[in-house]
């Protein structure tokens, strides 16, 4: 019999304890930046009715994308490939009962089926952040505004991304009114679009001549030419700036620009592939040419909410991902280095792991996480094991230190070792704690 593989399912990762301090640092930021706008953290279950996905999302992601499965009471279920229909139900659910504007948002992972490559995973964390019950540019700003925050609470500054914007109002009346499509074109239309940056030049010329028609293609890939050039609202032709999309995009600069977001642009090329958006849509992209990439984004979706049958509700949402963060994070050099959770390592000395564990029950009584080796293994052993962990002190515990109650105390950062009593050694780990926490909140505040 052949052993079992070691590796994790295909597009999944493991997370040890190294990675894990990075998923949590990425995760604590989110969630400080996101509390501080009032936004208050919700869950939901991992399995919907497949329903709730195929109504909204697309084909591509309901149809294509999404693990699905008959249950044994002849429910098709899905695992869930994104949050927003699911919040859309909750908050359908308790319509009448939550304070409006409602901030919401939950840090979750997700499952969809398509090819692993290098940012793109089939299980996915994101952080989901919405508000629900504001019509107008404001709630826009405040979300766009918010990542923005996130961004600059991981040392970004604004020239490491830029902020692309579009309006799916303005997309349907450039394809429609400028571009003379019809329904069904526009809807290829806009798929090719969102393609744009996928396939080569020459493919999207000869699909876009398809989606007009051989007979108007000529004119047609003029003007669609102008709007893909267009690098402001400024570049767009007369009758589109004048219409009442575009100035809602106007207002949502300004106020974006107020808010001391600089490096928002507009972008006609954007289109957010989910069918839900029905306003603004932006999405925040790296600028590093070795991570050229959309990092997260989101947008506008008022008519999510009223599919389970409560009214309609103005929506604004966002979802940045773990792996395209920590990808971002690692392209600027922006990581910082993350000690292990565990603060003290007590190596054991001639046989004395008795009074070394009674040291360490004292020592979490003050407060302080502590682990014993309770291997027997050799000094150096043990030694090089807490290094491994990456747990920032070393305690040295044998007779004559529990006999006259002063230990070797040793930064494993610095290599400094001292001689301490207990209660000097607890006031140095919490005066540690206190500085990387001190240095946490200044970074973020500067």
């Amino acid at each position: 019999m052949s052993s079992l593989s070691s590796q994790p399912y295909k597009g999944t990762r493991d997370y040890y304890p190294a990675e894990k301090r990075i998923q949590n640092y990425i995760f604590a930021t989110w969630r400080r930046v996101v509390q501080l706008h009032g936004y208050e953290e919700y869950g939901a279950p991992m399995l919907e009715p497949l329903e709730v996905y195929t109504a909204k999302s697309g084909q591509e992601l309901a149809g294509e994308q999404t693990y699905m499965f008959t249950d044994r009471g002849d429910r098709v279920v899905a695992i869930r490939p994104e949050m927003t229909p699911s919040i859309s139900r909750m908050v359908a659910a308790r319509r009448q009962e939550l304070g409006y504007p409602a901030r919401l948002f939950s840090i979750a992972n997700f499952m969809r089926y398509e090819r692993p490559q290098r940012g793109r995973e089939r299980e996915f964390w994101q952080l989901n952040t919405d508000i629900f019950g504001v019509e107008g540019a404001l709630a826009e700003a405040e979300i766009i505004s918010l990542g923005a925050e996130i961004m600059d609470a991981f040392g970004a500054t604004k020239d490491m991304y830029t902020i692309r914007i579009n309006n799916r109002k303005l997309i349907d009346y450039m394809l429609s009114q400028y571009l003379g499509l019809d329904g069904v074109q526009s809807h290829m239309m806009m798929k090719l679009l969102d393609r744009k940056d996928k396939i080569d030049r020459e493919e999207f010329t000869r699909q876009a001549v398809e989606i007009f028609g051989t007979e108007v293609a000529n004119e047609s890939m003029k003007r669609l030419e102008r709007l893909l050039s267009a690098r402001s609202m400024a570049d767009l032709p007369a009758d589109i700036q004048q219409s009442a999309a575009a100035l809602e995009m106007r207002d949502l600069f300004a106020l974006l620009l107020s808010a001391g977001v600089t490096n928002a642009v507009f972008d006609a090329t954007l289109m957010r592939g989910l069918d839900y958006y029905t306003g603004t849509v932006f999405e925040v992209f790296d600028t590093d040419p070795e991570n050229n990439r959309s990092l997260f984004g989101g947008g506008r979706y008022d008519g999510l909410v009223g599919l389970f049958g409560a009214d309609p509700i103005a929506t604004v949402g966002m979802a940045p991902g773990l792996t395209t963060t920590e990808l971002f994070l690692r392209s600027h050099n922006l990581l910082p280095e993350l000690m292990s959770t565990t603060e003290v390592g007590i190596v054991v000395i001639d046989n004395t792991v008795l009074g070394a564990l009674d040291l360490a029950k004292r020592l979490r009584n003050e407060g302080v996480r502590v682990e014993v080796d309770i291997s027997g293994r050799k000094i150096d052993k043990q030694i090089k094991a807490v290094i491994k962990k990456n747990v920032p002190f070393i305690i040295f515990v044998g007779e004559n230190e529990l006999a006259a109650q002063m230990y070797p105390f040793k930064d494993t950062v610095t290599t400094n070792e001292e001689v301490l009593s207990f209660e000097r050694i607890v006031s140095n780990v919490k005066d540690r704690r206190r500085k990387d926490e001190d240095d946490e909140f200044a970074e973020f505040f500067d």
